[in-house]
């Protein structure tokens, strides 16, 4: 999974992205849409962090995500 699908499918991860920042607003993940560069400002705004914490973040919330779907994918070859 990369950035490309992240932004592709927005509205799925609009939720998980919600649960990592709770601090970010409805309104402020439409504005993202997706854009990782949008979205790490907005965080760093909300949070007050250094762009490097924001972008370790962001890359492990990446990382986390695709592993998430390995896991479905997998599931779903099972069944």
């Amino acid at each position: 999974m990369n950035w490309d699908q992240i932004e592709g499918n927005w509205k799925q991860f609009k939720g998980d992205v919600k649960q990592q920042w709770g601090k970010l607003t409805d309104d402020q993940l439409d504005v993202i849409a997706g854009k990782r560069d949008k979205l790490a400002g907005k965080i760093q705004e909300a949070y007050g962090i250094t762009k490097e914490v924001v972008e370790k973040q962001l890359s492990d919330w990446e990382k986390r995500q695709k592993a998430i779907a390995e896991v479905k994918k997998e599931t779903a070859h099972v069944k």
